[in-house]
């Protein structure tokens, strides 16, 4: 049996595979050319419901004129929409489209059917060690 890494070698091989991963996972999306944080953002509102552009950017970590040249691209391809508040004429909230929905709906499914075929190539053993690691990678995680 290998012997335990270090934590600093621990440390930087799951950094390493974890980012691996998560890139290989954004590869798998629908048929329609949106970038990372174009999608993050898609997927946060099908997730969350609508909120103003402002609040986009503070949960996205970008500057407004960031987040609105973001909002435009995903206007233009029809995957939201941008509705005044009725009771301040200042404030704009951004929803989902069906057409959102649709592809983040298919963006899910084709990230867990590749990641459904990895795992199934695994071991009974080898995917009981990885239900354990996700308990313990949600605790980090975790805020």
């Amino acid at each position: 049996m290998a012997q335990p890494l270090s934590l600093p070698a621990l440390s930087s091989e799951l950094r390493g595979v974890t980012m691996h991963l998560s890139r290989r996972l954004r590869n798998e999306r629908a048929d329609i050319d949106l970038g990372d944080s174009q999608f993050s953002v898609l997927a946060y509102l099908v997730r969350t419901g609508p909120h103003t552009p402002n609040e986009l950017s503070v949960w996205e970590h970008v500057t407004p004129p960031s987040m609105n040249r973001t909002l435009n691209v995903l206007e233009t391809a029809g995957l939201v929409t941008r509705t005044p508040d009725a009771s301040d004429g200042r404030k704009v909230f951004v929803t989902a489209t069906e057409s959102g929905f649709a592809v983040v709906k298919e963006t899910r499914r084709r990230r867990d059917a590749w990641l459904h075929s990895r795992l199934s190539a695994l071991t009974p053993a080898e995917r009981r060690v990885l239900e354990e690691a996700t308990v313990i990678l949600r605790t980090i995680v975790a805020p």
